[in-house]
């Protein structure tokens, strides 16, 4: 991995979060535009009750 200096999470639980996280990831990046993006990890974990999806951005300034 290119070195990074910054890393961004991103995380939800809920249905409805989950679905609106690719836009929430978007905006996010559109607000940073002196951001460069290097490596990104989606881990996905559950449990009986909750389906959690975690997005985490490593980027450098």
């Amino acid at each position: 991995m290119e070195g990074f200096n910054g890393v961004k999470v991103f995380s939800a639980t809920k249905a409805r979060e989950r679905e609106e996280l690719g836009e929430l990831i978007t905006r996010w990046l559109r607000a940073n535009p002196g951001f460069r993006l290097i490596d990104k990890v989606v881990t996905q974990s559950s449990d009986r009750e909750f389906h959690c999806l975690t997005i985490t951005l490593f980027y450098q300034e």
